[in-house]
């Protein structure tokens, strides 16, 4: 891995274990047993760093929650949505945890990042489209993009909410399934008869993982 890459994946580990703002571009350095001046020569400073690591997200995302075109509706194809949901929030928890500091001191990853969802909420509203017009799930005509954006918006705040309404000072993953079964808590509200059993069987999944 070049160094580049390293003082990336190194930053992102710095960032989620111990949050962003208590991560400098010295800490970074130290812990790779590098030079600032080394850390320098590849990122002008920690916003670049941040840049960097949202590329990253980016690309999941991208890959994470495209529709499905021509499957069959299995276990296997709902579970891989819901495990991309969970990598996503565990693997850049320190963003979830502060976006909107973050967002607020960086005009170009602002408008990156509302880019980035506006996709996301495309591609999770066909998604539920294709869902409901297959019987799967019964949304109201029209309503997927509201439904859609409500899943999202819990997904983007569910770290920061459990982070300001319980006593726990740092995430974990049962944490991050807890949100997880949230989400598949308001797909159940709309599941049809159909589909009920192979939602029942997502969440004893989850549960086991959470526990």
């Amino acid at each position: 891995m070049k160094t580049r890459d390293k003082i990336i994946h190194a930053s992102l580990e710095l960032f989620n274990e111990h949050g962003e703002r208590n991560i400098t571009t010295n800490h970074i350095a130290a812990h790779m047993d590098i030079s600032p001046g080394n850390l320098y020569y590849h990122f002008r400073n920690k916003e670049d760093i941040i840049r960097s690591i949202f590329d990253m997200y980016e690309s999941h995302l991208a890959s994470g929650f495209k529709p499905y075109e021509g499957e069959k509706i299995t276990l296997e194809l709902l579970m891989g949505y819901f495990d991309a949901i969970f990598y996503t929030m565990w693997q850049f928890r320190f963003m979830y945890a502060n976006l909107a500091d973050i967002l607020s001191r960086d005009e170009q990853l602002k408008q990156r990042y509302l880019k980035a969802q506006q996709q996301v909420l495309q591609h999770s509203s066909h998604i539920l489209r294709q869902l409901n017009q297959e019987g799967f799930l019964a949304i109201e005509s029209g309503k997927e993009v509201e439904l859609a954006d409500t899943i999202k918006m819990l997904v983007s705040f569910w770290i920061s909410y459990k982070l300001t309404q319980s006593s726990i000072a740092s995430i974990s993953k049962a944490s991050l399934y807890e949100g997880l079964l949230r989400v598949l808590m308001i797909f159940r509200a709309y599941s049809t008869p159909e589909s009920r059993p192979t939602f029942d069987r997502l969440e004893q999944h989850y549960l086991a993982q959470a526990s």
